[in-house]
């Protein structure tokens, strides 16, 4: 079967850097499928997209669909015959229904059950014939965040759309969407390039070159990433390159061109986040720093463009940012004339949530958690006295200039002003750390204080929104729970705090009692310990096989650190073959212990010298156990429990459990449920699988 290369190309004016992966992916993505669907054959597909086009090639396409053969099951043969053995009325309407001749219905054995078939045959379409209606259901079915409609069209689409080229293999296919008609012209830079036609689909890409346009996203990105590199090696500088701004700025260039430029060397008197940041947020920048990462007057940008007068471009983009950063100075200086007393007032006008009150209420309810907290770790006085004040002014940057124009500075700016306002510096690091982690892969708080109030906070946040029903579904999240609840995790881990979860709704629930709690207390806990289990699940799943993290969770949640210590020694120890046997004892315990009805049992009524044995070990193990996972010892604790493997197999060598005799059964059965509920406070083993 003959094929040709595909081109769809839907060229717009520019459209929103931060909707065009997404677009070019759902693109693809329907593309892909409609060929599966309609049976055509294709080799590869390559998805392209610049701020000003969305596009798909296509290698190899078949000039038509596969043809179709399937058997279609009909009514059953008591149905389908009438008393004279001939169709009845239901089989000739089955036949009917399938294009076929009652001649060609036969019949087939299903299941025992005798039913009438049709063979459908039907030859496969043109794929010329196909592309035209189905191109343009896809591409008008597309969705995105925010749509505009222009003209008196009545599509509603990301951007108006201004010209289409659709080619198959040197033929246009005829399309018609809000007014434009496809045709073999492309459009390249803007500024640089001109109209381009194109004999066919295979000269896409080469064509928009030539014309100032890296059509292909990781092209364009790697040379990007080059450039940056290059400068930063010919300069001796460190140009740190954030994910989401490679990102944005890869989707507001065609032809990337990066270039330097400088900024007056007094504002780093400011803090270098707020420079940073406002390069970053206001004029897509990359900051320069030098090799111990302190900030450096200048700057690096990427135009949309070549080469051509490079110093008249930077001097533009020096103005632009001179009058940034003397605003973000303005701000700075402005917020320092701002007490922190006075901005906590203004808290207390700031509605956090109308169920839950305002920040002022929100900070209260910190203070009192972290203090709960504070107080079940014992922590020392001076350390209790840096979590109150951190908790009671944690939130206190929130009201300035500088937040309220960088929202995520919040934090860096509270430490700094605290800083200068006075506090002391475990006060002021604490106010920046509580925050801490941001977001996946941010580093957990370094100091108790910053921790037990970045706990307070994160809790409260998680038990309010829990209380009044707020509970993330599918991928909505917009109080960002999951991530709250992600950071207790991390945090709990990193200082190996000894409080459970539980604890932690214990203190948290509490505040809340003493004021209004809007949900029943067991289902509201319920919800959270199903909540954290999924996200400890996720750590563990990052680190161990899943039978092992099940394995482990059937034990509980317990203190955090030990449990992740736990499916560490477990991985290692199903890794080694040599355990199998030890692994084995411990199912067959568990397993047989399902049919105890308690964990009670009489020894004196052991008849045999290996269930005394075994008995004698056990009650030798579980104060070894206590105490090793107590002391978060996990690999002691597992090696503890592998010393019961041969009194075990000596045991069910010897031993039957299931005797006629109600009162021995009932013991033994009852011994075992009291083995494997020690076992299981290490892990349920019958989960792993060997």
């Amino acid at each position: 079967m003959s094929a040709n290369h595909l081109l769809i190309e839907i060229g717009m004016e520019e459209v929103p850097a931060r909707f065009i992966r997404g677009a070019a992916d759902q693109f693809r993505h329907k593309f892909e499928g409609w060929l599966q669907e309609a049976r055509i054959a294709y080799g590869t597909l390559s998805s392209y997209a610049t701020p000003r086009r969305l596009a798909l090639l296509v290698t190899d396409v078949a000039e038509k669909q596969e043809d179709l053969s399937e058997e279609v099951k009909g009514p059953s043969k008591k149905i389908a015959l009438d008393d004279q053995g001939e169709w009845s009325k239901a089989a000739l309407g089955f036949a009917r229904g399938q294009g076929v001749s009652p001649a060609q219905l036969y019949m087939k054995d299903l299941d025992g059950v005798e039913y009438v078939f049709a063979r459908k045959e039907s030859a496969g379409a043109t794929t010329a014939g196909l592309l035209p209606a189905a191109v343009t259901s896809i591409v008008t079915s597309m969705t995105f965040p925010k749509n505009m409609r222009w003209g008196a069209h009545e599509l509603k689409y990301v951007r108006p759309i201004r010209w289409m080229t659709v080619l198959y293999g040197a033929e246009v296919v005829p399309l018609d969407i809000a007014g434009v008609q496809s045709g073999r012209l492309t459009r390249g830079h803007r500024t640089l390039g001109g109209e381009i036609e194109l004999g066919s689909a295979s000269e896409y890409a080469d064509k928009l070159r030539g014309q100032f346009v890296m059509v292909d996203v990781e092209e364009r990105k790697q040379a990007i990433l080059d450039q940056l590199a290059r400068m930063a090696q010919e300069r001796g500088w460190n140009i740190p390159i954030q994910d989401d701004l490679l990102e944005e700025v890869l989707f507001l260039v065609e032809w990337p061109t990066a270039l330097s430029g400088s900024f007056d060397a007094s504002f780093l008197q400011i803090p270098q986040e707020v420079l940073i940041t406002s390069m970053r947020e206001h004029q897509r920048y990359f900051p320069v720093l030098d090799m111990e990462g302190k900030l450096l007057p200048h700057f690096v940008t990427v135009r949309n463009g070549d080469d051509a007068s490079l110093e008249q471009v930077a001097k533009g983009n020096e103005k632009v940012l001179r009058a940034r950063l003397s605003d973000a100075k303005f701000f700075y200086q402005e917020d320092q004339k701002l007490s922190i007393a006075s901005a906590l007032e203004r808290l207390e006008k700031i509605v956090y949530h109308e169920e839950l009150g305002t920040v002022g209420d929100k900070v209260r309810r910190i203070v009192a958690i972290a203090g709960r907290l504070a107080k079940k770790l014992e922590a020392e006085d001076k350390t209790a006295a840096v979590i109150q004040r951190a908790a009671e002014i944690c939130k206190f940057d929130l009201v300035t200039q500088m937040v309220y124009e960088f929202p995520e500075l919040q934090g860096v700016m509270g430490e700094d002003y605290a800083r200068k306002a006075g506090e002391s510096e475990e006060v002021a690091v604490a106010i920046n750390e509580h925050y801490q982690p941001r977001f996946a892969g941010d580093d957990a708080p370094a100091s108790l204080a910053g921790a037990i109030v970045g706990l307070a906070d994160k809790l409260d946040t998680l038990v309010g929104c829990f209380s009044i029903h707020i509970i993330p579904t599918g991928s909505q999240d917009p109080y960002a729970l999951r991530r709250n609840a992600s950071g207790i995790v991390q945090i709990l881990l990193k200082h190996e705090l000894p409080l459970e979860l539980t604890d932690l709704f214990d203190a948290a629930i509490a505040v809340y009692q003493s004021g209004e709690l809007k949900r029943n207390e067991a289902e509201l806990r319920k919800d959270l310990l199903d909540f954290f289990k999924l996200r400890v699940k996720h750590v563990l799943s990052e680190r161990t096989r899943y039978d092992v993290a099940d394995a482990v969770l059937e034990s509980g949640l317990g203190l955090l650190h030990v449990t992740v210590g736990k499916a560490d020694a477990l991985q290692n120890f199903v890794g080694d073959a040599a355990n199998k046997e030890t692994l084995d004892s411990f199912v067959r315990v568990m397993n047989l212990a399902g049919k105890a009805d308690s964990d009670r049992f009489d020894s004196a009524v052991f008849a045999e010298d290996v269930e005394r044995e075994l008995l004698q070990a056990w009650e030798q193990s579980r104060s070894k156990l206590d105490d090793a996972l107590r002391a978060g010892e996990c690999k002691q604790a597992l090696a503890q429990l592998s010393e019961l493997r041969e009194p075990i197999t000596r045991y069910f060598d010897s031993v039957m459990v299931m005797v006629e005799d109600e009162k021995l059964r009932n013991s033994r059965l009852g011994f075992l449920r009291a083995m494997a509920n020690d076992l299981l406070r290490y892990a349920d083993f019958t989960k792993v699988v060997w």
